[in-house]
């Protein structure tokens, strides 16, 4: 039986209907209290064989803004030694490859601006449908950050290619819906008073399929993805973001 985490912080919203369950955040900045949050919610769904469906979206303007920087410049502030940093990079991990590890189908639903972690964030879902007007972004290296966030760059190396991967992360550049479906950052554009029909597009047909036949298909396709890694070097990323923002600070 599916037992959903009160979240009283009210960095995000959940709702449960059958064997869906839906996720909408409700601040633009992806902080440690909505990571420890979101987390929850993973663990929920994955320890409930009832749900076969996660929808992801966000409550304001954007889907979601990446990073809270102001946490971050405060948290090595505090502490210099970066401690805290690696923490919040590690959260960033468990969530990213915690969605990406569901049984459960997980779907992003992105309208406005998906800008780094958040774009992380839609990118570890197995489906994406962003709206005609939508925005995506990398800015870390530009804004003195390594773009190592929770794995992102493993993520989009696997779902992109290196290629793309490198001209997101390197130029920072903004690419619009048409862009990013072009790229693969999105299965499917729409019009932003569509997103949720589109969603419902997915849905419909994932809960007619076996629920075994489909947590056996995303198996075998996450296995040979972690086939082409010789050794989970995420684990490492969040010691690289507090050495390199520990370093920018001084």
């Amino acid at each position: 039986m599916l037992q959903l985490p009160s979240l009283p912080s009210l960095t995000a919203v959940t709702s449960h209907r059958g064997s869906v369950v839906r996720v909408q955040l409700m601040r633009a900045a992806l902080d440690a209290q909505m990571l420890r949050d979101l987390l929850g919610v993973i663990t929920a769904v994955r320890e409930a064989s009832s749900v076969r469906v996660l929808v992801i979206s966000g409550e304001s303007d954007d889907f979601c803004l990446g990073g809270d920087r102001q946490e971050l410049d405060r948290l090595i502030t505090q502490d210099p030694s970066g401690t805290e940093i690696r923490r919040l990079g590690e959260s960033a991990r468990l969530v990213f490859g915690g969605l990406a590890e569901l049984d459960a189908v997980t779907i992003a639903r992105v309208h406005g601006r998906a800008v780094g972690a958040g774009l992380a964030l839609a990118m570890s879902c197995d489906l994406r449908v962003g709206a005609h007007d939508s925005l995506y972004r990398l800015p870390e290296v530009a804004l003195g950050l390594p773009g190592t966030w929770g794995g992102a760059a493993a993520r989009l190396i696997s779902e992109i290619g290196p290629a793309a991967t490198r001209e997101l992360l390197l130029t920072g550049r903004s690419v619009d819906a048409e862009t990013a479906l072009r790229l693969a950052v999105l299965h499917r554009v729409t019009p932003a008073a569509e997103l949720d029909e589109a969603v419902n597009h997915w849905i419909r047909p994932l809960l007619r399929r076996p629920a075994t036949a489909v947590r056996t298909t995303k198996r075998v396709l996450a296995a040979h993805e972690a086939s082409a890694r010789m050794a989970d070097l995420t684990r490492l990323e969040g010691h690289l973001m507090a050495a390199e923002i520990g370093f920018n600070k001084r």
